[in-house]
């Protein structure tokens, strides 16, 4: 853990790390806007939540900011101890994904080469990782290796499948990155995962208020894609340091909505990759909730989540570890049941 008399100094840094990278964000938008507006606009369909067509690709800033403003902090600070060799093939596999998304968000890609070009960026960066990170011990090496690609391929698309209402990603991405730069300012999380949570946090900070209900700007598929790339990376990192319950507890409503839709479609025998409003968040709204109303439960809810994750910090039981697991998921579960019924 960091001592408390090294937290000012720390606090300062982290903290303009955060504005630089969502004053990069938001100036990024603001000069694309005019090429977005012309060559990617996003068309109302089935999934869709808006009903006038608006530009996407607000991704491109926001991948942009985090990518630079990690690379000259690692550069400019050197106290943040962080190997920027070691965080190449993060950067470069999230800048390939976002030119797989930029490529589809322009010109719709198919299934098959947008999901071979996904695993391909996954297993790339899995393979990079420290050969002594591991989450389960006891589990053979390579079994864990297939499944933290498994796992991060999810979490590549689950991010994309959650991103279809005005600040969703906002209000999943910034409490998220935003725990996990305070769990790294205690010590719990490596320098360099730490710096690209701040990087990405303060990237989203910049998107938000081009997002926000009714958003005149969407992510896009070049932004959800690699910031499902980043989360999983990032939640890998915590939990190969020993937060395994933390890691599991800051993304379980992400987790739970698509996971348990995903499941509920297969179960009724639908088409998986047709385009759908079956998502607890999308309910909501067809049962009669305003946006704002979702996501701000939503985002309450994942301020609840990194609580319990900071509890599995202080106490290092791992019944207690458990019995918080359990807490978390009721807490989600309720939601999810509110969500499916009108309000």
């Amino acid at each position: 853990m960091i001592a408390i008399s090294e937290w000012l100094p720390l606090w300062a840094q982290f903290s303009a790390i955060v504005v630089a990278s969502g004053a990069l964000a938001y100036l990024l938008i603001i000069a694309l806007q005019p090429v977005l507006k012309r060559y990617a606009l996003a068309q109302p369909n089935a999934r869709s939540s808006h009903t006038v067509p608006t530009p996407q690709g607000g991704g491109i800033a926001v991948i942009a900011s985090t990518i630079v403003v990690a690379v000259l902090a690692a550069i400019l600070l050197p106290s943040l101890n962080v190997d920027l060799i070691r965080l190449g093939p993060l950067l470069a596999m999230t800048a390939l994904l976002a030119v797989v998304g930029s490529s589809d968000d322009v010109r719709p890609m198919e299934v098959l080469p947008r999901l071979l070009l996904q695993t391909a960026a996954v297993s790339v960066l899995i393979y990079t990782m420290p050969a002594d990170l591991r989450i389960i011990p006891v589990m053979p090496w390579w079994i864990e290796r297939v499944l933290l690609i498994v796992a991060s391929l999810w979490f590549v698309n689950l991010v994309n499948f959650m991103d279809g209402v005005d600040w969703m990603t906002v209000a999943e991405v910034v409490p998220l990155t935003a725990g996990l730069a305070l769990f790294g300012l205690w010590g719990a999380l490596p320098p360099g995962a730490t710096l690209v949570a701040l990087a990405l946090c303060g990237a989203t900070i910049g998107f938000a208020p081009f997002n926000r209900p009714v958003a005149r700007l969407f992510l896009g598929d070049v932004g959800s894609l690699p910031i499902g790339l980043l989360l999983g990376w990032l939640l890998a990192a915590f939990a190969g340091a020993g937060h395994v319950t933390a890691a599991l507890l800051l993304p379980l409503y992400y987790l739970a909505d698509a996971t348990v839709t995903l499941i509920r479609r297969l179960v009724n025998n639908e088409t998986i990759l047709q385009a759908h409003r079956s998502h607890y968040y999308q309910r909501a709204i067809d049962n009669g909730f305003g946006v704002p109303q979702v996501v701000t439960r939503v985002f309450s809810l994942n301020v609840a989540l990194i609580v319990l994750a900071t509890t599995t910090l202080l106490v290092p039981s791992h019944i207690f570890h458990a019995a918080v697991l359990m807490v978390g998921c009721a807490l989600v579960a309720s939601l999810l049941r509110s969500f499916a019924r009108p309000p």
